[in-house]
C-alpha cells in the first residue's frame, strides 16, 4: 500500500469519527485500566507523553502490558482491563470461544509490520519451501493469520506444515535452539531481527496481509462513546507528535521498550501515520475475511460473524 493510500484510509477514517462520535465531554471515570503489548506504539507513547492525565484528571489510569493480543483479551473478557489493541486474529478467536469483546476503533494498516523469519543460511529460500517445516507463532495472533495466508499462496495444506505455538519470547528461543525452522512475528520483534542481521525475512506480510490493529473494549466501556472518541483523540494525537518527530517517538519507545534505538527507528519507518478511530465498513469486511479463513481451516471452533462484536452507538 503507498503512502498516499495509507493518507487516504487515515483521512477516512477520522472523517468516519467526526461523523460517528458524540461530542460531548466526556466525565473522567474513577478508573481505566488500559492493556498494550510490545508492538502498541500509540499506546504506549500515550502514556510516555501524558496526554490522557491531561484529558481525564482525576482518573487513576493502569497501564498493562501483555505478551500477545491473545492473552491481553483474555483479561479484557475477564475485567481485568477496559481497552487494549491487537492484530486481526486474537478478537477472532476471543469472539469464537464465546468472549465478551467489542470493536471500538482501529488503525490504518500496516502491511509491512510483520514477517516469516528463518536465519540467513537457511536452506528456505523461498515460500514454497515451508512444505513440512516447523513454524512458531503465537496462536490466535496475526502471526497465526499471516501463516494462514503463506500457506495458502503457495497452494499448500494447513496440514503441510507444523504449527508450533509459542509466545514471543519462548518463539525467539526455539528458533535459536533449532527447534524450529521459522518464526511468524510481528513488530518490534521483527525490526529487531532485521537490525540485528541474525534472521532474515523469507515473506513479510504485504500481499498476504494488511496485519490490521484493533481496538478492543470491555462492554461497560463501549456504551460510553464520548470516552471512547476522548481516548481516540488522545491516541490520534499521540500519533501527530510522533509523525512531527520521529526520533524522539522512537528514543521514548526505546527507553520504555528496552530496545535499541535502531530497532525502533526502523518499526517506526515503516508503520506509517496511524490515527485511530471507528472501523469502517470496508475494515470490517476485510475482518471477516480473516474469521472465515480461520473457520475454513477449523482453526476456530465454528463460524463467527464480525459485526456482532461491534459497537452500537446510540444516537
Amino acid at each position: 500500500m503507498s503512502t498516499s493510500t495509507t493518507r487516504r484510509a487515515a483521512v477516512a477514517i477520522l472523517a468516519t469519527t467526526a461523523s460517528v462520535w458524540t461530542r460531548a465531554k466526556a466525565d473522567s471515570p474513577s478508573q481505566l485500566r488500559i492493556g498494550f503489548q510490545k508492538g502498541s506504539l500509540n499506546l504506549a507513547l500515550l502514556k510516555s507523553y501524558g496526554l490522557l492525565e491531561q484529558r481525564l484528571p482525576g482518573t487513576k489510569l493502569q497501564w498493562t502490558e501483555f505478551p500477545a493480543g491473545p492473552q491481553l483479551l483474555e483479561a479484557l473478557a475477564l475485567g481485568s482491563v477496559d481497552l487494549g489493541a491487537t492484530g486481526d486474529a486474537p478478537p477472532v478467536f476471543a469472539q469464537a470461544a464465546g468472549k465478551d469483546i467489542v470493536y471500538v476503533g482501529a488503525e490504518p494498516p500496516k502491511p509491512d509490520s510483520s514477517a516469516l523469519l528463518v536465519k540467513p543460511d537457511s536452506p528456505l529460500r523461498k515460500l514454497a519451501d515451508i512444505k513440512g517445516r516447523r513454524i512458531a507463532l503465537q496462536k490466535g495472533s496475526s502471526a497465526h493469520f499471516l501463516t494462514v495466508q503463506a500457506v495458502k499462496r503457495v497452494g499448500l495444506a494447513w496440514t503441510d506444515i507444523q504449527p508450533v505455538h509459542l509466545a514471543p519470547a519462548d518463539a525467539r528461543a526455539a528458533f535459536e535452539r533449532g527447534s524450529v525452522d521459522a518464526w511468524a512475528v510481528w513488530d518490534p520483534y521483527f525490526a529487531a531481527a532485521e537490525i540485528s542481521g541474525e534472521l532474515r525475512a523469507l515473506a513479510t506480510s504485504r500481499g498476504l496481509t494488511n496485519n490490521n490493529t484493533f481496538y478492543l473494549a470491555s462492554r461497560t466501556l463501549s456504551q460510553q462513546p464520548a470516552l471512547v472518541r476522548t481516548l481516540f483523540q488522545a491516541l490520534t494525537d499521540t500519533d501527530a507528535r510522533v509523525q512531527a518527530d520521529r526520533r524522539d517517538a522512537a528514543q521514548r519507545y526505546a527507553d520504555f521498550a528496552g530496545l535499541p534505538l535502531a530497532t525502533v527507528l526502523r518499526m517506526v519507518e515503516r508503520r506509517g501515520a496511524a490515527p485511530v478511530g471507528p472501523l469502517t465498513a470496508a475494515l470490517v469486511k476485510e475482518q471477516q475475511q480473516v474469521a472465515d479463513a480461520f473457520a475454513e481451516l477449523g482453526l476456530i471452533p465454528h463460524p463467527i460473524r464480525v459485526a456482532d462484536a461491534l459497537i452500537q452507538v446510540k444516537a
